[in-house]
């Protein structure tokens, strides 16, 4: 049912013996066969698939998948090729024409990011059409608590983005002195003006990757 990467599916092997990820297949095999259920099962892991753990360098982290059909397709924030752009990734195109001059892109396919590097990680993988939160507690979070963990353990530094008190109550994962931690409020539209503009996240990520004498990311989404 669900499609990992040889690397990502080795690192996690010890999940998928555990009586909860038992339990959470048993829940999604009966809600897809039952429900609209977003993304596609062969998506879920898209994130994964596309920045394997060797290759990640930055991390942002979403709450759960867009619950409109054709939205969301296993990255966080992003939408597929000629989907309307939701309001959440409208503010984070703001605040990158903002802060680095880049001109607010027509598309909400954030896969170039992806192949850069970035984990666009949702804490719950799934979710039941037109119903926002409606899997979580169902053992998703234990699962992408131990991604996290095991970028933890990175030996090269991770810039970890966090926006939001959701993405931000994750910090205590996040134990490595060498990573990096950027936090501002999430950009949906009721906390954006809070604190999501003006923090400039895009030009911090990259002086940092500069710092650690890696490459910068490219910004501009096709």
């Amino acid at each position: 049912m669900l499609q990992l990467s040889s690397e990502w599916k080795e690192r996690l092997k010890l999940e998928f013996e555990k009586p909860y990820f038992n339990e959470l297949l048993q829940f999604l095999q009966k809600e897809y066969s039952e429900r609209s259920i977003f993304p596609a099962k062969e998506h879920i892991f898209q994130a994964l698939n596309e920045c394997s753990y060797e290759d990640c360098k930055v991390v942002i982290l979403g709450q759960d998948p867009y619950h409109q059909p054709g939205q969301a397709h296993g990255l966080s924030f992003s939408v597929l090729p000629g989907v309307k752009i939701p309001p959440s990734l409208r503010n984070i195109y703001k605040e990158l024409k903002s802060d680095l001059g880049i001109e607010i892109p027509t598309s909400g396919y954030l896969i170039d990011w992806a192949k850069q590097g970035i984990l666009l990680l949702n804490t719950v993988l799934t979710v039941r059409e037109g119903e926002a939160n409606s899997h979580k507690n169902k053992g998703w979070e234990v699962f992408t608590n131990t991604v996290l963990s095991e970028l933890n353990k990175h030996d090269r530094p991770i810039i970890f983005v966090l926006w939001g008190k959701h993405a931000q109550a994750k910090e205590e994962l996040i134990t490595g002195n060498h990573h990096v931690i950027l936090k501002a409020h999430h950009p949906s539209p009721l906390s954006a003006s809070r604190g999501f503009f003006g923090s400039k996240p895009f030009s911090q990520i990259n002086q940092k990757l500069e710092g650690l004498q890696m490459t910068p990311i490219d910004w501009t989404v096709k």
